[in-house]
C-alpha cells in the first residue's frame, strides 16, 4: 500500500533516531550501493562473458562501456526530472527499468542484445540515484542525521566498486556470469516494495513548471554528455589523435556550450547555473571527477594484473578484493566522524594523498609478484584513501544544497563520478596500451610487456589523485555546526545549517 504523503519534519527533528528514519536510509542507500556495483560487478566476468557470447575484444569494452555511457550521460537530465516530477516516483520508474533490462541481460543469447540491455539499464540507474541521493538530504534535514546519513552513503557508494569485483569473481565462478544480472531482481523487488512502503507520495508539481520544462536544454546537455562519454569509451581503441576522437570531443564541447548559452536564456533552465554560487560544489564535483579517473581505473588495471600475469582465477581476483572491502568501509566511518570536527578539506585531501601515495606503491608492481608482497599493502592504502574521498566529497557536494535543488545537486556529484570513472579508464588504457605495445616489439615476454604498461597506467593515476587534492586545498570547508533555528530558505541560496569555513 502507498504511504501517503506527509510534512516534512522540522529541521531540528531527528529522523534518524526513529524507526522508520533508518529503514528509509538502508533503502536509499541500498539504491546507491546497487547502482554502482553493476558498474564493476562484471570486471571478472568479462572473460565468461566473451567465450559465452561470442564477443570481440572490441565490442567487450561495451558490456562496461555501455552501462557508463547512459549511466553517466543522462545523469543530469535524471537529477532535474527528480526535482520536477518527483523523487518517489523518478525512484520507482528507475527501478522498473532496472529490473527488467537486468531480466533481459541474464537472459542475453548474444552480444548486440547484452549491449543493448546494458544501455538501458544505465537509463534505470541515471533515474535512480539522484533520486535517491536528493530523497537522502531532503529527508535527513537536521545537520547531525544529515552527516550520519552521507557518511553512510559515502561508504556504501566507494565500498561499491571492491565489493562488485568481489561478487563478480564469486558469482562467475559459481552459478555462472548471468547471475551476476539475475542476482538484481530480488534487490530491485525489496527496493520497489520499501519505497512504496517508506517513502511519503510526492507532492503535487506545479503544472507551470513542468509546462515551462526547459526541453531543447535537456536534449542539448544530454547529447553533449552521451556524445562525450562516448566519445571517452571509444577513445582507446580508435586513438586519441584520430579524427572520430578529436571530432567527438569538438561535437560534445560545442553541444554543452550551446547548452550553456542556451541556459543562460531560459526562464526554467535544466541546470540553473545559480545552483554553483553554492560554496564548495563545483570543487567537490572537479575533485571527484579527478579522483575517480585513479580509483575507478585501479580496479580495472589490477583484476587485468592479477588474471593475465599472476594466473589468478576468477574467484581468486574477486577474493583478493576483500581486505580493501573492509578497509574502504572501516575509511568511510572514521571520516564521518572527522568531517563533524574537521570538516570536509582535510577528509578529502587527506584522503586523496593516501590514494595517491598507495597508487604510486602499485605502480612498482613485478611481472613475477605475488598478492601478499606487492598488492595487499597499496591495495589497503587505496581503501582508506577511497573511503575518505568518497564520504568527503559526497558530503561537500550536498552540505547547503536547498531542496528544491537536491536531484540536481546529487545528479552532478554523480555525473562528475562516471565522468571521472570513464575518462580514467580510457585514459589509462591508451597509456597502458601504449607501453605494452613498444615493449612487445623487443621481443619481450608477453606477462613483463602487460605488467610495463599496468605500472605506467598506474603512475598516471597516482597523478591524478595529487591532483585532486590540490584541488580540494582550494575547496571551502563545509562542516555541520549545531542545529539552527528553522528559517526559511529562498530559492538556489545555500541552506543555513551548512557552515563554510574559507
Amino acid at each position: 500500500m502507498a504511504a501517503p504523503a506527509q510534512t516534512a519534519p522540522a529541521p531540528t527533528d531527528s529522523v534518524l533516531a526513529t524507526r522508520r528514519g533508518k529503514q528509509t536510509l538502508a533503502l536509499l542507500c541500498a539504491v546507491g550501493f546497487l547502482d554502482f556495483v553493476d558498474a564493476s560487478i562484471v570486471n571478472v566476468a568479462l572473460p565468461s562473458i566473451r567465450a559465452d557470447l561470442g564477443f570481440t575484444i572490441q565490442n567487450l569494452q561495451w558490456v562496461l562501456g555501455g552501462y557508463l555511457l547512459t549511466y553517466g550521460g543522462l545523469m543530469l537530465l535524471g537529477g532535474r526530472a527528480a526535482d520536477l516530477v518527483g523523487r518517489r516516483r523518478l525512484l520507482l520508474a528507475g527501478t522498473v527499468v532496472f529490473l527488467i533490462s537486468s531480466a533481459g541481460g541474464g537472459l542475453a543469447q548474444d552480444d548486440a542484445a547484452l549491449i543493448a540491455f546494458r544501455l538501458v539499464q544505465g537509463v534505470g540507474a541515471a533515474m535512480m540515484l539522484p533520486a535517491a541521493l536528493s530523497l537522502l538530504t531532503t529527508t535527513f534535514t537536521s545537520p547531525k542525521d544529515r552527516a550520519k546519513a552521507l557518511g553512510m552513503w559515502g561508504a556504501l557508494a566507494g565500498l561499491a566498486s571492491a565489493v562488485g569485483v568481489f561478487l563478480g569473481g564469486l558469482i562467475s565462478a559459481g552459478p555462472g556470469w548471468r547471475w551476476v544480472f539475475f542476482v538484481n531482481l530480488p534487490v530491485c523487488l525489496a527496493v520497489l516494495g520499501a519505497t512504496l512502503r517508506l517513502i511519503p507520495r510526492d507532492r503535487d508539481r506545479d503544472r507551470g513548471g513542468l509546462a515551462n520544462f526547459d526541453v531543447l536544454g535537456a536534449l542539448l546537455v544530454t547529447a553533449g554528455m552521451l556524445l562525450l562519454v562516448y566519445t571517452i569509451v571509444e577513445a582507446p581503441g580508435h586513438g586519441w589523435d584520430a579524427t572520430r576522437t578529436v571530432a567527438g570531443l569538438a561535437g560534445s564541447g560545442l553541444l554543452i556550450l550551446a547548452f550553456a548559452g542556451y541556459e543562460l536564456r531560459h526562464r526554467n533552465p535544466v541546470v540553473p547555473f545559480s545552483i554553483f554560487r553554492i560554496r564548495g560544489l563545483a570543487a567537490a564535483d572537479v575533485t571527484q571527477v579527478l579522483a575517480m579517473a585513479g580509483f575507478y581505473a585501479m580496479f580495472f588495471f589490477v583484476t587485468l594484473y592479477m588474471q593475465n600475469v599472476l594466473g589468478f582465477s576468477e574467484i581468486e581476483a574477486g577474493a583478493a578484493y576483500l581486505p580493501t572491502t573492509f578497509g574502504v568501509a572501516m575509511a568511510a566511518g572514521v571520516g564521518a566522524q572527522l568531517i563533524t570536527r574537521l570538516g570536509t578539506r582535510p577528509v578529502i585531501v587527506t584522503g586523496a594523498l593516501l590514494g595517491a601515495a598507495g597508487m604510486f606503491w602499485l605502480s612498482r608492481i613485478p611481472a613475477d609478484g605475488s598478492f601478499l608482497a606487492d598488492l595487499l599493502g597499496p591495495l589497503l592504502v587505496l581503501a582508506a584513501g577511497l573511503g575518505l574521498v568518497f564520504v568527503g566529497v559526497t558530503t561537500a557536494a550536498q552540505t547547503g544544497v536547498p531542496e528544491e535543488a537536491a536531484g540536481l545537486a546529487a545528479a552532478l556529484i554523480n555525473a562528475s563520478t562516471w565522468l571521472g570513472g570513464a575518462l580514467g579508464v580510457a585514459i589509462l588504457s591508451a597509456v597502458a596500451t601504449s607501453r605494452t605495445r613498444d615493449v612487445v616489439a623487443t621481443g619481450t615476454p608477453e606477462a613483463t610487456a602487460l605488467t610495463e604498461g599496468f605500472q605506467n597506467a598506474l603512475l598516471v593515476a597516482a597523478m591524478f589523485l595529487l591532483a585532486a587534492a590540490v584541488i580540494a586545498l582550494r575547496a571551502t570547508n563545509s562542516r555541520p555546526p549545531a542545529p539552527p533555528a528553522p528559517t526559511t530558505i529562498p530559492p538556489m541560496v545555500p541552506a543555513p545549517e551548512a557552515t563554510v569555513e574559507g
